[in-house]
């Protein structure tokens, strides 16, 4: 047997509906805000996540997977925020009015460890915002987030912000940082010892128990920021106080993906374990540039899906459950079948879903899959019906039946759900 490849999982339609109401929420709550959704293709040319993601990173170097046709090579995408910038830049949407901002819902590429919450194709909610400066667009999307989360019904969440400055105080931090990490760089992971002379701040960030154990009292970059990241960072304060937005400094937030300048921010859930954060964003002021754009600040998030539903599981949220059928249409006998396709047909241009018998089985066979399916109603047609033009209706829940006019079965349903 041909099996799923590791890493990856079926949504079974007893499951799809979580993921489409998610969908659906997310959408609207994005467009509240004035956000557009795009959609990009489930593969790009490798440079672009080389150059914009950062080729220090874990994802390029590890992660991505890449392949070569015709010359070329290219890489299933592992982040939503670059392809959208290549788009940005693509298709000129610098010329339209500012601040460009987008929503996606996509899925995303990654060869790393499996965890709970965590899978090699996973898919993530995003929003971008493209050419505001101001850290009120930072906060924004930070509110958003938290909208979204509290209509969901999730509490128990912590927003933690830091800033992890720009190139000019970053330049002044990393040689403090290499200072105090250089006397013990050979105990240091393979993957650190390379980082050290391009990009130490990603040191921090290292998953070895041991790299941890040696950086935890470094120097953090919140100390060595310029003037202005320092005011941006009290700027964004400001902004969240004026929200009503609760939030704690967290100096140990890095990000994993180099474009990230001055705000870092993630939103944890204290319900998932270890696992524990659900949205991390923040503010990419140089990553239109670094890909070929003009100079365009940036600001946005990404909220992955499966981690989403873990936190709902957690918290016991109660999604509503749709109906597969409304009504389900037996027929006694092959003239009764061929009234029944038109019955069902007027039913479904009312709005109903609607099944019908295509197995050939007997009427008691066709009831019971009308009770498993999940059917409100059953409608019941045969020689009898057809010749006074009339079907026998059933409630499938209190098994109650009687006969109405074939002309007037939606009209009597939708009389019975009033």
């Amino acid at each position: 047997m041909i099996s799923i490849p590791r890493g990856t999982k079926d949504i079974l339609p007893k499951d799809v509906y979580r993921w489409q109401y998610l969908e659906e929420e997310f959408r609207r709550c994005c467009e509240s805000y004035g956000f557009s959704e795009i959609r990009t293709p489930v593969f790009e040319h490798t440079e672009l996540f080389q150059r914009g993601v950062g080729d220090t990173t874990d994802i390029v170097q590890k992660e991505m997977y890449t392949f070569e046709i015709a010359g070329r090579s290219l890489t299933l995408r592992p982040e939503g925020t670059s392809p959208v910038a290549r788009s940005y830049i693509e298709n000129k949407l610098f010329a339209e009015p500012l601040p460009a901002k987008f929503y996606y819902a996509i899925p995303c590429f990654r060869y790393e460890k499996m965890q709970k919450g965590r899978q090699r194709q996973f898919h993530q909610f995003g929003i971008e915002t493209f050419g505001a400066q101001d850290m009120l667009a930072d906060a924004e999307v930070i509110a958003l987030a938290i909208d979204f989360l509290s209509r969901l019904g999730i509490g128990n969440l912590s927003l933690r912000i830091n800033s992890i400055g720009c190139p000019i105080c970053r330049e002044t931090y990393k040689k403090v940082l290499q200072d105090y990490l250089r006397p013990r760089l050979d105990e240091f992971c393979d993957t650190c010892k390379d980082r050290f002379d391009r990009n130490p701040m990603r040191m921090l960030d290292c998953k070895s128990k041991t790299c941890q154990s040696i950086t935890k009292h470094a120097p953090r970059m919140i100390g060595y920021l310029c003037p202005e990241c320092s005011e941006a960072f009290a700027s964004l304060q400001a902004n969240l106080d004026a929200m009503g937005i609760q939030y704690e400094i967290d100096t140990d937030i890095v990000r994993g993906l180099d474009y990230y300048t001055k705000t870092a921010f993630e939103i944890i859930s204290e319900d998932i374990g270890a696992q524990s954060t659900v949205c991390g964003g923040g503010r990419y002021d140089h990553l239109i540039e670094e890909i070929g754009g003009p100079p365009t600040p940036g600001v946005g998030f990404g909220m992955g899906i499966e981690r989403l539903l873990l936190v709902l599981e957690a918290v016991g949220a109660a999604l509503p459950v749709p109906r597969p059928c409304d009504v389900f249409i037996a027929a006694l006998g092959q003239p009764a079948m061929l009234e029944v396709q038109s019955v069902a047909s007027a039913l479904r241009k009312e709005g109903y879903r609607v099944l019908t018998d295509v197995m050939a089985r007997n009427l008691k066979a066709q009831l019971k899959y009308a009770d498993r399916s999940g059917a409100a109603y059953a409608v019941i047609i045969g020689d009898d019906e057809l010749a006074t033009q009339t079907a026998v209706l059933r409630d499938m829940r209190s098994s109650s039946q009687y006969e109405v006019n074939l002309d007037q079965i939606a009209a009597e349903i939708r009389r019975q759900e009033a």
